[in-house]
């Protein structure tokens, strides 16, 4: 697969302007809204395996609506753990409660999101999205509710991700101080929004990242998912201005801004889906501490098990000292 995009030397010093909204910061401390009445149910799950306990969660997510994701915790475990706190890609849904295992298998809290409305492409999903847009839209989620950030898909989305660490903070099992947060792809994108949205996390690990530089990924992709904003606006050629106005708001590039946890990233150059260049923009943008894992003759695959390797080793260090002292969830 031959580079489509930016060389590495250009992409790393690549820090174009991003649109900022007047009502950026406002919009974003009024989303998730007000806190919960209802508290997260935690119900234990029999998965065959006798190391790991693993509960079928359902939380409430935005608006109270509930989301569901599969809560894995390494047994006998005997004082707080840390949590890993991951976000799915694109299409993906929370799959089967004996799958996904590193991040249990290594000791520590494990918790993945379900992602509303997706799970089509690659493992079930079990989580509606009760909330439609305005008719019009191409199929996929990036131009859901694009005539308005009030109704655009991914507010609902984050606010879910802000819910899920919040919860994941209030579990008795899982220390509050010593909470990453991750994903590949769509889920790069959603960790990085949750970064600049929760502060006080441990860490953050955005492989891939989607959701970056919205107005450059619609130009240069070549495949889905960006090419539904393309799309969209070939068929309705007067909302352009409305609908990057709407992705500003959502721009993790720009929400990587407000970050201020360590972050390990990584990027594929030869990536077609979501070009290099935009996860640079992310990367460059980041506030907070930050590293590179670059791998230049890999597409969207990213480094798969190799940059797993990194992820370990990198979250071990993070979560080394004493907890927070709570004690073992029953």
């Amino acid at each position: 697969m031959p580079l489509t995009d930016l060389p590495l030397a250009e992409c790393r010093v690549y820090r174009p302007e991003l649109p900022v909204p007047d009502d950026f910061d406002a919009f974003w401390s009024r989303t998730p809204g007000p806190a919960p009445r209802e508290e997260p149910v935690y119900t234990p799950v029999d998965a065959g395996l006798p190391r790991i306990r693993t509960y079928d969660v359902s939380l409430p997510g935005f608006a109270g609506r509930p989301v569901r994701g599969w809560l894995r915790l390494p047994a006998g475990a005997t004082e707080p753990l840390g949590c890993v706190v991951e976000f799915l890609g694109y299409g993906r849904g929370r799959g089967l409660p004996h799958e996904n295992l590193l991040w249990a298998s290594a000791g520590h809290a494990h918790l993945i999101m379900d992602t509303r409305g997706q799970g089509w492409s690659a493992a079930p999903g079990t989580t509606a999205d009760t909330d439609a847009g305005a008719a019009g839209a191409v199929p996929g989620f990036l131009t859901r509710g694009i005539e308005s950030p009030e109704t655009y898909y991914y507010r609902r989305v984050f606010a879910d991700a802000v819910r899920c660490v919040e919860a994941m903070r209030a579990h008795p099992g899982i220390d509050p101080d010593r909470i990453v947060v991750t994903g590949v792809s769509q889920g790069g994108g959603i960790a990085l929004a949750v970064a600049g949205l929760v502060p006080g996390l441990a860490g953050v690990m955005p492989d891939v990242p989607f959701l970056c530089n919205f107005r450059r990924a619609a130009e240069i992709s070549g495949r889905p998912p960006y090419t539904e904003i393309a799309e969209y606006l070939r068929l309705h050629r007067d909302r352009v201005g409305t609908a990057f106005t709407t992705l500003s708001y959502f721009d993790a590039a720009l929400l990587a801004t407000r970050a201020t946890a360590p972050a390990l990233f990584s990027i594929a150059m030869m990536d077609d889906i979501c070009p290099p260049s935009t996860c640079f923009t992310a990367y460059n943008h980041y506030a907070g501490p930050k590293d590179v894992r670059v791998y230049e003759f890999n597409g969207h695959e990213g480094g798969t098990a190799h940059h797993q390797r990194e992820q370990l080793a990198w979250v071990r260090s993070l979560f080394a000292g004493p907890p927070s002292g709570r004690p073992e969830h029953s």
